[in-house]
């Protein structure tokens, strides 16, 4: 009786130690299973301005690889090109700002404002017009890009100044490399341009009347469309994860140590080393509600929209740590 049962119990031991195994290497496989499974790639666009610097960073000291995601950097010399790969599927993200969040919302395409970026514009008069201030500009052509963020900080620029913004001639040139090109060769009298391309202008014999730096305005953002937030929020997370690193490299490197790597990667001008001036970059933050409260005053009051969103509406935190 003795001998059956410890024959049974041996039977019995043996099955649970197999049922045992067995589990743990469906455990296994299903660790390993989740370990190997790649994230999917982020495209984000972005345009010829410091507010690139942080994902060119990030991409070339391997934050993103350190987060286990891949992100191609698609690089536009126009706002419109770059809404317009926006609006067709093409990218996941932009470097954009809140007047283009608006116009998409408008047109019914869902994008969110998911934090603010760090760029530069400078209001620059060209080596030949010899306009030494604001208030010599009267009459003058000033070349911008229409109802962008160009012509956002242009007209908030004049209006600072106290001049009249119907007292220039605005003209039209998207590119933003054309306007630089024009600018030098005495097309025209003076450019709005981000940096670097402002930098360059200033090196070659322009004078710089004011920007955005000087009067603490910039409605530039980070923007996802909403099927990205959707389908790849774990992507976008590493994205911001990736980009704070890249943000705390910039704080603590001088500029002479990877302007190298604007140059070869981001297709940043040599000229730029000796007159660049960077912006102080921040760890990723939300704007304001009251920035976009005055994007939204000043789009109305040109008629190139009606609504008044709110915040909430336009913008998701989730990303923000």
């Amino acid at each position: 009786m003795k001998k059956q049962f410890l024959i049974t119990f041996l039977i019995l031991t043996i099955i649970i130690s197999m049922v045992g195994c067995g589990n743990s290497q469906d455990a296994n496989v299903d660790a390993n299973t989740q370990s190997t499974k790649k994230l999917q790639t982020l495209k984000i666009g972005v345009m010829p301005d410091v507010d690139s610097i942080p994902l060119i960073i990030a991409q070339h000291e391997g934050y993103f690889e350190k987060e286990g995601i891949h992100v191609e950097l698609e690089h536009f010399k126009s706002a419109i090109d770059r809404d317009t790969a926006l609006q067709t599927g093409n990218l996941d993200g932009a470097i954009s700002d809140m007047l283009a969040v608006v116009f998409f919302k408008d047109n019914g395409f869902d994008v969110k404002i998911t934090s603010k970026t760090d760029g530069s514009f400078k209001l620059i008069a060209g080596k030949n017009s010899k306009i030494s201030s604001i208030e010599e500009i009267a009459g003058k052509s000033v070349g911008i890009s229409k109802n962008t963020i160009i012509e956002y900080l242009t007209d908030q620029i004049l209006e600072n100044s106290h001049v009249p913004v119907d007292a220039i001639k605005k003209v039209a040139i998207p590119k933003i490399p054309t306007r630089l090109e024009m600018l030098k060769n005495d097309k025209l009298d003076l450019a709005t341009l981000p940096e670097p391309l402002a930098s360059i202008a200033i090196a070659s014999g322009g004078n710089m009347l004011s920007g955005s730096d000087q009067l603490n305005i910039n409605p530039g953002v980070m923007i996802f469309t909403q099927d990205a937030i959707g389908s790849k929020e774990k992507e976008i997370q590493g994205f911001y994860n990736a980009y704070n690193q890249a943000i705390t490299y910039l704080q603590n490197e001088n500029l002479e140590s990877y302007m190298d790597i604007l140059v070869n990667e981001a297709g940043f001008p040599k000229i730029v080393k000796d007159t660049l001036t960077l912006p102080n970059y921040s760890k990723s933050h939300m704007p304001s509600k009251n920035e976009l409260v005055d994007v939204l005053d000043w789009l109305q009051s040109k008629a190139l929209t009606k609504n008044d969103y709110s915040f909430d509406e336009l913008s998701d935190p989730r990303f923000i740590k």
